[in-house]
């Protein structure tokens, strides 16, 4: 049984010997079957349930994060994303059939889907397990090897990886790096199959540019500034509620986290005192501040609060020994200042009125594409008019954030925020090769098509082609 072998999918070999040894494996075949592949998807479906406690803990020594938070967004945002893969993956192996041009008849073609190789999954610290796993899903559904690089901004999950993965998939096609940002280009210059990356805008450029020299492809997840737009028939109770949810979730230390809220200037009091109810009855037990993932992060945060030009109307308490910060409404902060220009990532939610959808859309569409779009309207039209005229890597309407827990959806973003998208078979695809296999009889064999042509030939083949 997997579980029982030693833990020799941990390396601190040299990335070249750790690349050789994950090449050699592919080469020999044996990840490119639906068995082996079901296998490594039924370990890790293993490993969710049988080392909860432990996941748990190791979330709440790196992120402060309570059991049932580190299952709700760790554990259990994984399971859907095996259990739907484990059911579809036949179907997703199975060739594609085309159909043919008249002129290429008689013939068959068809796609068939090749593993890519070996692809090198870099993790975030926010979501340690869920965003290190969700990808390695993706690519054992795929039939690849895979280096899984954890976030050493989350070392006790880090280091739970390292050691726990080996036991429960084939330790010698999946293998766990730990280190900093250098341990990550020294991995990335070795040139991989495919490289897929979770974490900030900026840190994502650096990968990219690391994967350049390879010309490794790459998949970024990144972030940006999502907002929420609130229509004035919206139920401003509900909307409060779903964003103080989703925005208190993990610290607001979440990529797809409510960044700021344009509401209509009718109806942002009434939003405001909403949204203060629902901070303060979901964020009940942790009164005293929600923890940080660092001081340098909490110091950033801080840092926007005291240079805001908005009226801090909730919250902006900080406690750096302790490294947290009170649930923050931050209401109207100027256009130019940080708030409102750089991801938040942290509990602080500015809340800004418009005039006109109009005017909301233009403010959206002046910053980058962000990673998702929030709409809450009881107007369907409204809705889709709004989540039409906003470019962005994915959208809801009337609630926050739920489509990343939806595996038939493509989870990416576009712009800044990203590129390329995974999840389900949208995951399965971007990390296997789809290969073009058209197949000819060897009659007939037309000797028009071959030169030399004749004046007839030359004719008749303008017609055909």
């Amino acid at each position: 049984m997997q579980e029982q072998v030693d833990a020799a999918g941990t390396s601190g070999d040299a990335p070249e010997t750790v690349l050789a040894g994950l090449r050699a494996v592919h080469a020999s075949g044996r990840t490119r079957t639906l068995e082996w592949r079901r296998r490594q998807l039924r370990g890790l479906e293993r490993l969710l349930v049988e080392r909860e406690t432990e996941i748990a803990a190791a979330l709440e020594a790196d992120l402060g994060r309570p059991a049932f938070d580190a299952w709700f967004g760790d554990i259990v945002s994984t399971q859907g994303e095996i259990a739907h893969a484990l059911r579809h993956l036949r179907s997703w192996m199975r060739p594609r059939r085309r159909g043919l041009p008249l002129v290429q008849l008689p013939g068959s073609a068809r796609i068939q889907y090749e593993p890519l190789g070996v692809v090198l999954v870099i993790g975030p610290w926010n979501y340690p397990v869920y965003l290190s796993l969700g990808p390695l899903v993706a690519a054992l559904a795929a039939g690849n090897c895979a280096v899984v690089k954890p976030s050493e901004l989350a070392p006790a999950t880090s280091a739970l990886l390292a050691r726990l993965l080996p036991r429960y998939v084939d330790p010698e096609a999946v293998v766990v790096v730990e280190g900093d940002g250098a341990v990550t280009q020294e991995l990335l210059a070795q040139g991989f199959d495919h490289a897929l990356f979770t974490g900030g805008t900026e840190i994502g450029r650096k990968i990219m540019a690391g994967a350049a020299a390879t010309l490794t492809p790459v998949t970024l997840e990144l972030g940006g500034k999502s907002p929420v737009v609130v229509a004035p028939d919206a139920d401003l109770g509900v909307v409060a509620r779903r964003v103080a949810w989703v925005k208190l979730m993990n610290s607001g230390q979440t990529c797809i986290a409510p960044d700021y809220v344009l509401v209509d200037r009718s109806v942002r009091d009434d939003l405001v005192r909403e949204l203060r109810t629902a901070f303060e009855e979901l964020g009940a037990e942790r009164r005293d501040g929600l923890p940080i993932v660092n001081e340098r992060q909490l110091d950033r945060l801080v840092a926007g609060l005291v240079a805001t030009s908005g009226e801090v109307v909730m919250g902006g308490g900080a406690d750096r020994a302790r490294t947290t910060l009170e649930p923050t409404i931050v209401l109207e902060p100027g256009a130019d200042e940080s708030l409102m220009r750089e991801e938040i990532f942290g509990p602080v939610l500015p809340v800004v009125s418009y005039g006109s959808v109009e005017e909301a859309v233009a403010r959206v569409n002046a910053g980058d594409k962000p990673l998702a779009l929030y709409v809450f309207s009881a107007s369907r039209r409204w809705a889709e008019d709004v989540v039409a005229a906003v470019p962005a890597g994915g959208a809801v309407i009337n609630h926050v954030a739920m489509h990343c827990l939806v595996p038939s959806l493509p989870f990416g973003g576009v712009g800044a925020s990203g590129m390329g998208a995974y999840h389900g078979e949208w995951g399965f695809q971007a990390l296997s090769h789809r290969k073009s296999v058209l197949v000819k009889p060897m009659r007939p064999d037309l000797r028009i098509l071959y030169p030399p042509y004749d004046a007839k030939a030359r004719a008749l083949l303008r017609r055909l082609l």
